[in-house]
């Protein structure tokens, strides 16, 4: 096996894995001696310096090595993000967020009840993109975790506050009560 093909083994690894990487760790996954690893990263770190790439490699204490995008970069590699993070929302997205909305606080077996279907993947999305928010434990058996819209959900629809949401019955969606909630 050539330097380049170790090299390749090396960026692929690096690129996989999110976390700093010991230089041990790597040299066991190639099957080569620490020492050599030790040269390939510092060779590789340099070629990314000198060719003045997007990317770099960064090195830790605890010999411990990543690759992430060079700062200089750090702008367009923003936008980029923002962009993806701003795609439209999906039918099941928009569901659940309604669902939450109107019913808030709720729990995620709440949500599948409504929806007939696990709904963990497309709260866990609505999670990242910061449209819901945990808001606590419900005060029901195993205590789940309670979910609530957030500032940003009222900001990407509009709303100045969850009364300026459709109605959904007869009566003004603030009144109607949550899962946590009971009627007085």
């Amino acid at each position: 096996m050539n330097d380049q093909t170790k090299t390749g083994m090396l960026e692929a690894m690096l690129f996989a894995n999110a976390e700093p990487v010991e230089t041990a760790r790597l040299a066991e996954s190639m099957r080569v001696e620490p020492e050599e690893a030790q040269r390939l990263l510092q060779d590789l770190q340099r070629r990314y310096d000198e060719t003045e790439s997007g990317l770099t490699l960064l090195h830790f204490e605890g010999d411990r090595w990543q690759m992430a995008t060079r700062p200089y970069y750090g702008e367009v590699v923003k936008r980029i993000l923002d962009t993806r993070r701003n795609a439209p929302l999906s039918p099941a997205a928009l569901e659940v967020l309604a669902i939450v909305a109107y019913n808030q606080p709720v729990s995620r077996s709440f949500i599948e009840q409504v929806r007939g279907v696990d709904s963990s993947s497309t709260v866990s999305k609505l999670l990242e993109r910061g449209l819901i928010e945990e808001a606590g434990r419900l005060d029901l058996p195993g205590k789940p975790v309670a979910f609530r819209v957030t500032d940003t959900f009222l900001r990407v629809f509009g709303l100045g506050s969850l009364a300026d949401l459709p109605p959904l019955h007869d009566g003004d969606p603030a009144e109607q009560p949550g899962e946590g909630e009971s009627e007085e």
